[in-house]
């Protein structure tokens, strides 16, 4: 079965930093790239990160230089470091994984992060 559980979600005011974890099991780790999608409240789904299998990494423009992906293989889990909070960054998290190919094929439940002004 498998399971992408999220930790480190809540809220911050603007400015500050807050880590998301998203431990895994039930694929192999390894051969699956990870990401972070976010919902903003009222808008379309869209990325944060993803870093693929061949170590490439990929951060959307709003969030470039302030978050950073990272991942222990040891105990399949990934991470996402946010720096530099702003408001807009406000939404719902989804860490990812991308078995077989580019796109994310499991879904975590997602996790709440609100900034605050």
């Amino acid at each position: 079965q498998v399971q992408l559980q999220e930790s480190g979600g809540g809220s911050v005011q603007a400015g500050g930093s807050l880590g998301l974890s998203c431990a895994t099991s039930g694929f192999i780790f390894n051969a699956c790239g990870m990401g972070w999608y976010r919902q903003p409240p009222g808008k379309e789904r869209e990325l944060v990160s993803i870093r693929h299998t061949n170590g490439t990494i990929i951060y959307g423009d709003d969030v470039k230089g302030r978050f950073t992906i990272s991942q222990e293989k040891t105990i399949n889990t990934a991470y996402l470091l946010m720096t530099s909070l702003k408001t807009e960054d406000t939404g719902v998290y989804y860490c990812v994984a991308m078995c077989g190919g580019i796109d994310p094929i499991y879904w975590a439940q997602g996790t709440q992060v609100t900034v605050s002004s």
